[in-house]
């Protein structure tokens, strides 16, 4: 038994896999051989072909295919770049950054790229409670100067409304009533004008032309969209607060569950604006109702409804294809809780209520609880909606 054990093993190493064992090691041998004598004598055609090639290529001897193994460890950084000049090989380039790489490898340059975006749209952080917010908006216009577009004397309740108090209007109610002073004596003529230097004084609270302050809020679940809540629940300012070191107040209001798109500005002509109804600044919410809404009903809130204050009628209503209980609906009106009676009016609950833009901003990159500052283009696309003059931002480097 042992003998046909012996046979059979001599038979498998003499068959046809050790021949070929054999002539790949006389192959390797032969090559090995050749490199170490310099290549030895070029046939009459190789020669020719050797020949043709150009005289940078060297004597015409064909450099062998098989490469030397390089070392990786031990010696010298000279010595190693002497061999190299001496061997006139090249090792294979290594590229420190994707800038140095070829256009047909672009596999890493795009990985670098995505992970660079994602890094990009991280403009926020999500709040503790009581505020220990900040903001990551690089791309934010910040704080802006008021002093670049100001004339020297302003009219009194315009001051005002830019040092971010109230509005316009609400300021001309505050002079006719005597509640302001300038320098020391009291003013109640409207129309009246100062400059940007005077000492104003309204209620015992003296006033200061602030920078601008323009704040995007994606507000979160209960949190009170109010600068100060007596029963000390969470506001949009916890979220916010140590931002700036500027006042800033809700350009309107979000219920203590609706979430969404919230602006905070110092700015009282724009927040005046934003929120009156003659100058019709859409809102888009998405609104998940308690039970699925019939195209019915959907039609009946399209040709608009009548509620207890009054008819209303949606700029658009739309179900949502990813979710057919989700409806997105426009509205021009700021009235209270209007989006949710207008679901309540088609005898159903509200769920979850999301504004999702406002005037054209949108919140689609920011996460719940996190804030960024509104570009330049943001900023000034809203005072054109409101019909305000447009802010300079490099005003100051001209």
């Amino acid at each position: 038994m042992e003998s046909k054990n012996r046979d059979r093993g001599k038979n498998q190493k003499s068959g046809r896999g050790a021949g070929k064992t054999r002539n790949f090691a006389d192959w390797a041998k032969k090559a090995a051989e050749k490199e170490l004598s310099g290549g030895g004598e070029e046939t009459g055609e190789r020669k020719k072909r050797a020949g043709s090639r150009p005289s940078g290529t060297g004597t015409g001897e064909r450099k062998s295919s098989v490469r030397k193994p390089q070392r990786r460890s031990g010696g010298d950084s000279e010595g190693k770049k002497d061999r190299n000049a001496t061997s006139g090989e090249r090792r294979p380039k290594r590229y420190s950054s994707d800038r140095e790489r070829p256009a047909g490898d672009s596999r890493n340059k795009r990985d670098h790229d995505k992970r660079k975006r994602g890094a990009d749209k991280f403009q926020g952080r999500i709040s503790d409670k009581k505020g220990k917010g900040r903001s990551y908006g690089k791309t934010g216009a910040g704080p802006v100067s008021q002093s670049d577009y100001l004339r020297d004397e302003i009219r009194l309740n315009k001051f005002i409304a830019h040092a971010g108090l109230c509005s316009r209007r609400e300021a001309d109610n505050l002079i006719e009533a005597g509640n302001v002073t300038v320098n020391g004596k009291v003013v109640n003529t409207l129309g009246a004008k100062v400059k940007s230097s005077d000492k104003v004084v309204v209620n015992q609270q003296k006033l200061s032309l602030e920078p601008f302050v323009y704040i995007l809020l994606n507000k979160g679940r209960d949190t009170i969209s109010t600068t100060d809540d007596e029963k000390d629940r969470n506001t949009v300012l916890n979220a916010i607060e140590g931002a700036t070191g500027h006042r800033v107040y809700p350009v309107g209001r979000l219920d203590r569950n609706t979430m969404g798109l919230l602006i905070l500005t110092n700015d009282g002509d724009l927040a005046h604006r934003l929120m009156h109804p003659s100058f019709k600044v859409k809102k888009t919410y998405e609104v998940t109702a308690g039970r699925l809404l019939s195209d019915e009903e959907l039609a009946q809130l399209r040709e608009g409804v009548t509620l207890e204050d009054g008819p209303v009628k949606p700029a658009r209503v739309k179900r949502l294809e990813m979710d057919p209980y989700t409806i997105e609906i426009s509205v021009f009106e700021g009235r209270n809780h209007l989006i949710r009676r207008l679901i309540g009016h088609l005898g159903a609950d509200v769920a979850k209520l999301v504004r999702v833009r406002y005037g054209g901003l949108r919140i689609e990159d920011l996460r719940v609880g996190r804030w960024r500052f509104l570009k330049q283009k943001e900023i000034n696309d809203l005072r054109r909606l409101v019909k305000l003059d447009l802010l300079e931002f490099n005003a100051d480097k001209k």
